[in-house]
């Protein structure tokens, strides 16, 4: 069983920051590719961050130049450092990652969602 837990979601005022982090846990052999999407009322699910199992990242242009998307392999946890946060960034936070596991002798990956984590940005 695996699972991630998102946390350090909250109010911010425009132009604040927050650290989102996502830590994974269960019975993980090898984290793949990790992610950050967000998901506004009304609106569709949208990749916000994403790095791969080398460290490349990619960023939606909305957010380009003030998130910033790490990991730390030991710890099973990514993060999401938000910058100069504006008020259309306000959405529920999802974590994503692809993870593989080694179990009856055998390797399988599977896509793993978080539960989700507020960001709200208002004055």
């Amino acid at each position: 069983q695996v699972q991630l837990v998102e946390s350090g979601g909250g109010l911010v005022q425009p132009g604040g920051s927050l650290r989102l982090s996502c830590a994974a846990s269960g019975s993980i052999f090898r984290l793949n590719a990790l992610g950050w999407y967000r998901q506004a009322p009304g609106k569709r699910r949208e990749l916000v961050a994403a790095i791969t199992s080398g460290g490349t990242t990619n960023y939606a242009g909305a957010v380009k130049g003030r998130f910033t998307i790490s990991r730390d392999n030991a710890k099973t946890t990514v993060y999401l450092q938000m910058n100069s946060l504006k008020p259309e960034d306000t959405a529920v936070y999802y974590c994503n990652a692809d993870i593989t596991k080694f179990s009856g002798g055998f390797y399988y990956s599977n896509d793993y969602w978080g539960q989700g984590t507020q960001v709200t940005v208002s004055s």
